[in-house]
């Protein structure tokens, strides 16, 4: 089932909650976002609902969210979407959705963060808290949280996209961090809980800093250099330093560097995205190529330093 074969409204919205959760259904519904798997409803002013519409693997990323946020979120300091409720798959709607929190701010790809000082020292505090052990029976990293040469394969594909478009001004300094990166050695403390999926879509601000962090369909156990690399696309200029030194425990260095290959990658992903948004190819977000484009570029003169 995709978004062009079922179609998903404010009426369908109230008349599942009628079905399945009938003291919310007098709330007032309105589309809040379209995101790659799920689109969010605005259920009132501090709900929304979230329903998978483009990939099946939507499913079983809500039903991750409703098992492990409501654990983890009070232990957080910036906001998170809390599911409230799960929705069963019905006739009306043939898969899970959940009513979460409503997180308030603007997404950064939007209102990028402004005060380096603030931003960084916030960003810092919300990794350190949920850079934990992760009990039994976490959801593993995989390709998030795993060896990140199990990426190569990808990066090169990424990269050799964004090069054949023009995208890319130095493809043999890309490599360069990447290829030090993959060769830095491998995590050997025990699987942190981890966001999995940082990047300025998925963090909101409000007057220059950091208020809340959405979307943890990613949300896994693994390396904490995965998150680690938001630093470079989320900060602005100069905080990188400091945000990393406010992390407990600081990174070592094998760490900082796998976090710079993540960050290529999630750089790279961004450019594609962006140009595909540019000039009107499915999937395409034009907001989020500059940021992209902006750590790149402060990655590659990283490793020149």
């Amino acid at each position: 089932m995709t978004d062009t074969e079922f179609e998903i409204t404010a009426e369908l919205v109230q008349d599942l909650l009628r079905d399945q959760h009938p003291d919310l259904a007098d709330r007032p519904v309105r589309l809040g976002a379209r995101g790659w798997d799920n689109q969010m409803w605005r259920l009132g002013d501090d709900l929304a609902v979230r329903l998978p519409w483009a990939t099946q693997a939507a499913d079983a990323l809500l039903r991750k969210e409703h098992a492990w946020l409501p654990v983890l979120a009070p232990r957080l300091p910036l906001q998170v979407p809390v599911p409230q409720r799960l929705g069963d798959p019905s006739e009306r709607f043939p898969r899970p959705w959940i009513v979460t929190t409503w997180v308030p701010g603007t997404p950064a790809d939007h209102a990028p963060a402004t005060d380096a000082v603030e931003a960084a020292d916030t960003l810092a505090a919300f990794l350190t808290a949920l850079h934990q052990p992760a009990p039994d029976g976490a959801p593993m990293g995989g390709d998030r949280g795993g060896p990140l040469g199990d990426r190569a394969e990808q990066f090169a594909q990424q990269l050799a996209s964004a090069t054949e478009l023009g995208l890319v001004p130095d493809p043999d300094a890309v490599r360069a961090v990447w290829d030090d990166a993959a060769a830095a050695p491998e995590w050997t403390g025990p699987p942190l809980w981890l966001h999995g999926d940082l990047h300025p879509a998925n963090l909101v601000t409000t007057d220059g800093t950091f208020c809340g962090v959405i979307d943890f369909g990613d949300l896994c156990a693994g390396d904490p250099a995965c998150d680690l690399s938001a630093a470079w696309l989320l900060l602005p200029d100069g905080a990188a330093d400091r945000f990393h030194d406010a992390c407990q425990p600081t990174p070592d260095r094998a760490t900082l560097r796998r976090a710079r290959g993540w960050a290529v990658m999630r750089a790279l992903t961004g450019i594609l995205i962006g140009d595909a948004g540019i000039h009107g190819r499915p999937g395409g977000k034009p907001t989020w190529g500059p940021p992209a484009h902006t750590a790149l570029s402060r990655l590659v003169a990283t490793a020149r330093r």
